[in-house]
């Protein structure tokens, strides 16, 4: 069991306490149903069944909310108590839950709901994944805009009763086509002499079911709102994505771009089978292992380079692990400017400019640094004289180090402006051929970048050393 502390711990005690459940009821009424989902995967089966008993469903599907692995205690449950919880459920939660659950127990479950919880659920499954619908909720209000200021009030009452998403009220035209919103306040405060029409903010915010979450999400985040409505093809009021869905829309979506930017093609979860696992790394891994024979070819055909020239091969990878730092580094960048919708062919090109000078400016400044410090090295531990002397060369120990450290700080300095231009034009590229820059993933730059970085080095390495020196 965790460590408890302080209020969970008292909740603990309490829940775990044999006291009459009249009571029990009573005293969990003063705790949020967050703390009691905090404590709730902590308790006996006997409390879970005890919690069971003493709360009311719609206590339960807000503890249930907030679980990570609700399932696995609906599934503990008697059918019918869990689909009382699930049917008071948001629907968007409900789905979420039913998802994760076993085929046979779901059929089951669903079959129990009320025909409105289980039009809700129906509704929002008919939208794929990624599209907005599919994370809306059909907890709102919605009034008639040709009522009157009481009768607006009244029947805001009344669908509190089931929908305690109260703080921003929809509005719909006769036609049932959405026309704006009302902020509970202004509705509170508002004289009953005036028209309804007078407190709608007929330029509220709204956002299509079919849209695609990826692409409208900054939008919806720059309102700020606590909910923005979802429509249907008719303008209709479906359901309100609310700031909660935003943040975990967010947290999806980096979550998956990190899964893309490790060369998956998904995100992982730690229950996921062996086999589905393995489906999502070994495509990229074998695209990466056509592309790594490719680098070891190119090394193989500077053969005669290595031969005439060991001691490179000791810096071969301080040259890839630079280069590919920097195309990290760009990519990054510019998969994170490259998600605003917005961006113009101007900005983009500018971006382009702005990601090869910085590449540039660090280019030389570590070029630079590795030709000091790797010459001083070949000078200090003697390997510069040792090559003079194997190959009788007319040079002393001084030059042939820094000729050496020098081919070292060029290689550098070119492979990072290559890896920092190559970083930033395949996400563009791959944005401006409607495929999602973040499958330009590290990996793949990483190893585009060794291949720069390997032609690079040993081609300057052919060029400035072997055929004029040695």
């Amino acid at each position: 069991m965790e460590e408890l502390q302080g209020v969970l711990q008292q909740l603990y005690d309490l829940i775990e306490q044999d006291v009459p459940d009249a009571e029990l009821a009573e005293q969990l009424s003063d705790y949020h149903e967050g703390d009691i989902a905090d404590i709730y995967p902590n308790l006996s089966e006997e409390a879970r069944k005890r919690l069971a008993r003493v709360l009311s469903p719609e206590v339960l599907s807000d503890v249930f909310s907030y679980l990570e692995n609700a399932e696995e205690y609906i599934e503990d449950m008697d059918t019918e108590h869990a689909a009382d919880i699930i049917e008071c459920m948001d629907a968007d939660d409900a789905v979420d839950l039913l998802d994760e659950l076993e085929e046979d127990t779901r059929d089951e479950i669903i079959k129990l709901l009320d025909d409105e919880a289980a039009e809700d659920i129906k509704l929002i499954n008919s939208y794929e994944d990624d599209a907005v619908g599919s994370r809306m909720t059909t907890n709102f209000i919605l009034v008639k805009s040709d009522m009157s200021i009481k009768a607006a009030m009244k029947s805001m009452v009344e669908q509190a009763a089931e929908n305690d998403n109260v703080s921003t009220i929809y509005v719909e035209n006769a036609d049932g086509a959405y026309c704006g919103a009302i902020n509970l306040r202004d509705l509170i405060v508002a004289r009953n002499n005036i028209p309804l029409d007078d407190i709608i903010m007929n330029s509220y915010p709204s956002v299509y079911a079919t849209e695609i979450i990826e692409e409208c999400i900054d939008r919806l985040k720059d309102y700020q709102e606590d909910s923005i409505p979802v429509l249907g093809a008719k303008n209709e009021v479906l359901g309100v994505i609310t700031s909660t869905d935003l943040i975990e829309a967010v947290d999806d979506q980096l979550g998956d771009d990190y899964a893309k930017l490790a060369g998956l093609t998904d995100e992982e979860d730690l229950k996921e089978p062996l086999y589905r696992s393995l489906a999502k790394r070994i495509p990229w891994l074998l695209i990466l292992f056509a592309l790594g024979l490719g680098v070891s070819s190119v090394v193989s055909s500077f053969e005669y380079v290595v031969a005439s020239l060991p001691i490179i091969i000791s810096f071969q990878s301080l040259i890839l692990d630079m280069a590919g730092n920097v195309g990290t580094q760009s990519l990054a960048v510019t998969i994170r400017v490259l998600s605003d919708e917005h961006l113009t062919g101007r900005q983009t090109l500018k971006l382009v400019f702005k990601e090869l000078r910085v590449g540039t400016v660090n280019g030389f400044i570590l070029g630079t640094l590795s030709c000091v410090f790797v010459g001083v090295f070949l000078l200090v531990t003697g390997s510069g004289a040792a090559i003079v002397a194997s190959h009788a060369l007319a040079y002393s120990a001084a030059q042939m180090s820094f000729l050496i450290s020098g081919c070292i700080g060029i290689a550098m300095f070119v492979a990072m402006i290559l890896s920092s231009l190559f970083g930033t034009i395949i996400p563009v590229f791959f944005k401006k051929i409607k495929i999602d820059p973040a499958v330009a993933s590290g990996p793949l730059i990483t190893t585009i970048n060794d291949l720069i970085a390997v032609v690079t080095y040993y081609g300057l390495a052919w060029l400035l050393i072997i055929n004029f020196t040695l």
